[in-house]
């Protein structure tokens, strides 16, 4: 039933178009970011879930 109305409007194959040129956009934008960051950034960000803030001490195996 869905596949006589699909077939039945016109124009539709134009979203297929539209919806693969703005996930290739984004790919290609995400991509960009990705090669654009610098070194110590990413360096910071990997260490960022082992730092510990100063208002939180340090949670050992026996406290949890």
């Amino acid at each position: 039933m869905l596949e006589h109305f699909v077939r039945n409007i016109g124009g539709i194959g134009i979203y297929g178009m539209v919806s693969l040129l703005l996930f290739f956009a984004v790919f290609v934008g995400v991509l960009i970011r990705v090669c654009r960051l610098r070194r110590s950034d990413l360096e910071a960000a990997a260490r960022l879930p082992l730092e510990q803030t100063a208002d939180k001490p340090a949670q050992t195996e026996d406290e949890s």
